[in-house]
């Protein structure tokens, strides 16, 4: 693999380039450049990397210029001090973003993620046009459920439900207003009846609505701790392996 570092920081890069030698020996390093425009210049030639590291603050600017600068195609791993880049690296071609003071451990799971996903993309080279079509003509997810409480049944728009949630492995629907009712069906099947443009699964027990997320910040062990208007009976945690698919939903509306 042909890899780029882009790190203002000696140290770092030096630790960055003997921490990926180490975990890929058969790994090459292409260049070391430290501002957006000796990244622009090499890139601007025939040097074709596989993979790039890439800081973002660098003495002349934030590394996003190089991305408007030249095309690049291959995959890129952020490498950062600041977490507040984190929605602008993942539309840029991330499919990592590392906060520094880095580890060996989380190079080596960064690195094991572009291999996931080469061999994802080595085995999906083409399309699965039914699938697609599928996706395509599928409605947009029930308008309303039925529920039952105080001897009553009513209807809840979907509109107006913050999120469902399992507990005591039945599930249930909260409304914008606090209102909590038990359903029949399990969240998994819910999960399928909602439009999943406008709901993500953000673990086992919690489908959230997106108008519902008021913010999100990092935790422990890499996670992102996800917080909404209104309060939830636990802490809603994404794990790190969950991370881009959720940043990616968050994205497309």
């Amino acid at each position: 693999m042909n890899i780029i570092i882009i790190e203002d920081e000696f140290r770092a890069a030096k630790s960055l380039q003997n921490l990926i030698l180490d975990l890929k020996p058969e790994s090459r390093i292409l260049g070391v450049y430290d501002s957006i425009e000796t990244s622009v210049e090499a890139l601007s030639k025939d040097i074709q990397p596989d993979l790039i590291f890439m800081d973002i603050q660098l003495s002349d600017g934030l590394s996003f210029e190089i991305l408007k600068a030249v095309e690049i195609t291959c995959p890129i791993i952020f490498c950062t001090a600041f977490d507040q880049y984190m929605l602008d690296a993942f539309k840029s071609k991330g499919v990592d973003y590392v906060l520094k003071p880095f580890s060996r451990e989380d190079i080596s799971e960064a690195l094991k993620k572009v291999d996931e996903l080469k061999k994802f993309f080595q085995k999906n080279e083409l399309p699965d046009i039914e699938s697609l079509l599928q996706k395509i003509t599928q409605p947009e997810g029930k308008s309303s459920f039925l529920v039952f409480k105080n001897q009553k049944y009513t209807t809840i728009a979907t509109e107006n439900i913050a999120y469902f949630y399992i507990h005591n492995e039945i599930t249930h629907l909260v409304t914008f207003d606090k209102e909590q009712f038990q359903l029949s069906q399990p969240l998994g099947q819910v999960a399928g009846q909602v439009s999943e443009k406008q709901f993500f699964r953000i673990n086992r027990q919690y489908l959230v609505n997106f108008k519902a997320i008021k913010e999100m910040e990092h935790y422990f062990q890499r996670k992102i701790l996800v917080k909404l208007v209104i309060e939830t009976p636990e802490k809603l945690l994404i794990n790190k392996e969950k991370t881009h698919s959720f940043f990616t939903w968050l994205e497309d509306r």
